[in-house]
């Protein structure tokens, strides 16, 4: 396998430059006669259904062994064509890397039934969800339960790094 790929900037749309094609100029400048698009203004136009682009990818670490997939949570079903967890993962990581805004999925029920016209370009492909006070007590018991792992690893790390200079200053003397 080659080296991984660490960009994490998301697909952009590629478009061949030998096709004839109309382009959309978007300009912000006041004295400009070209009516301004408010949306367009602050956010840059997205590849519908960039998450696609993404499918069959894995997780590498740096033995180059596949990494375990998270789980995600029940409430969080996906939308549009050819859906699956791993797409949705995805699409759910990369919007909360790029974007402040609340992740609430697609809250228009037209979505589901064609996501090609009805959907939420800011949005995951999700189904709309809520999260409840008890996610929040099982993902702080994860999360307690991580720290606490990585506490007695750390204190293990730390105990054996100690025997194993006392064994090098034995040898020595």
């Amino acid at each position: 396998m080659g080296k991984p790929d660490l960009n994490t900037a998301l697909p952009i749309r590629q478009t061949a430059s030998i096709f004839k094609q109309p382009v959309t100029k978007v300009v912000n400048h006041p004295n400009n006669k070209v009516k301004t698009d408010l949306q367009r203004a602050t956010e840059q136009p997205r590849q519908l259904f960039w998450e696609k682009r993404l499918k069959g990818l894995r997780s590498l670490d740096v033995t180059e062994e596949v990494l375990r997939t998270m789980e995600l949570p029940k409430g969080l079903q996906s939308v549009g064509p050819d859906a699956s967890d791993d797409t949705l993962l995805t699409a759910i990581a990369s919007a909360l890397h790029t974007s402040s805004a609340p992740i609430t999925g697609q809250t228009s029920t037209a979505a589901e039934k064609n996501p090609a016209i009805w959907l939420n370009t800011t949005q995951p492909l999700c189904k709309a969800f809520i999260v409840t006070d008890e996610d929040i007590r099982e993902q702080e018991l994860k999360v307690y339960q991580a720290r606490r792992s990585l506490e007695e690893a750390l204190l293990a790390d730390g105990l054996a790094r100690a025997a194993e200079s006392t064994r090098d200053i034995k040898s020595k003397a």
